[in-house]
């Protein structure tokens, strides 16, 4: 690396990233930027198990921004499959009719241009301009503030949102050689996403155990404001996987009676139709039944 003075964390996390990487699709010395961009988009919430399989789907069918901006919007929606939180498809379709729009079909190589793209938020913009491009950017998801947290800051997990601090410390931990940088920052993405877990760490693993500052203060227990505890059975969100999930399985317009069956709570069942249709991920055919757009 070209840095005057290294850190003492980088020299251990990417000789580990070299040797235990895996070997995804999205980072074959051949994928596409777009191979990457659909991965961030997927990847958003949703492990990576679960992401392969329809990620290469998704590259079969749509291998360019145009081809999947010249399908309508509920094709995104019923390939997207079971995934979850499928407003993500729509915001890939959003963001793939811009960049034929105004990019002449190329994935934007640059923060300024990826982060102007509807449904591309910093993280996103920073991980495509880095991992496609090979730019220097922070790059900040769960799995990086969680190692930052530990191993600079002594604590079990970081905050519910990015503070400035945060920023600071992870900018002046990247490496100052721009290709570095980019390896650095997915190398402590792998880092916290195999060993720096959030339930349960593997610090006998960790080729920075013997840096760490949470390991040295002695593991202390998170003391911060309440984590969110991802729940599923019974949920607005279960409600509306359901609902969408008759939608994906037929190719015509399905009568309201077929969603009554699939969901008991009336109440419930109405709201989360609802707020589908509020995000255009269903449309209403005719009074008595819906499709997705």
């Amino acid at each position: 690396m070209s840095d005057l003075a290294p850190h003492p964390l980088h020299e251990p996390i990417l000789a580990w990233y070299d040797e235990h990487a895996r070997e995804l699709p999205w980072r074959e010395p051949g994928a596409s930027a777009w191979s990457v961009m659909v991965s961030e988009l997927m990847l958003q919430q949703t492990p990576v198990a679960r992401v392969l399989p329809v990620h290469a789907q998704w590259l079969e069918r749509w291998p360019t921004p145009a081809d999947l901006a010249a399908e309508p919007t509920g094709a995104a929606v019923r390939a997207w499959g079971r995934l979850g939180y499928p407003r993500r498809a729509l915001r890939l379709h959003a963001a793939a009719t811009a960049i034929v729009e105004h990019h002449d079909g190329v994935v934007p190589e640059t923060y300024v241009d990826l982060i102007a793209l509807p449904g591309v938020g910093d993280y996103t913009a920073a991980a495509i301009a880095s991992f496609a491009y090979g730019r220097r950017h922070v790059v900040l998801d769960t799995n990086v503030r969680r190692v930052l947290a530990r191993t600079t800051g002594g604590i079990e997990f970081p905050g519910t949102s990015v503070t400035k601090a945060e920023r600071a410390t992870a900018t002046a931990l990247l490496p100052l050689d721009v290709p570095t940088a980019a390896t650095w920052s997915v190398a402590v993405m792998e880092l916290g996403a195999l060993v720096c877990t959030a339930a349960g760490p593997r610090c006998g693993d960790c080729p920075v155990a013997d840096l760490c500052a949470w390991r040295a203060a002695g593991h202390p227990a998170y003391d911060g404001p309440p984590r969110k505890a991802q729940t599923w059975a019974g949920t607005d969100r279960q409600c509306r996987g359901r609902l969408l999930a008759v939608l994906r399985d037929s190719h015509a317009a399905v009568p309201s009676s077929r969603l009554d069956a699939a969901w008991a709570d009336e109440g419930q069942r109405l709201r989360c139709l609802a707020s589908l249709l509020e995000d255009r991920l269903v449309v209403r055919v005719d009074a008595g039944s819906y499709a997705l757009p």
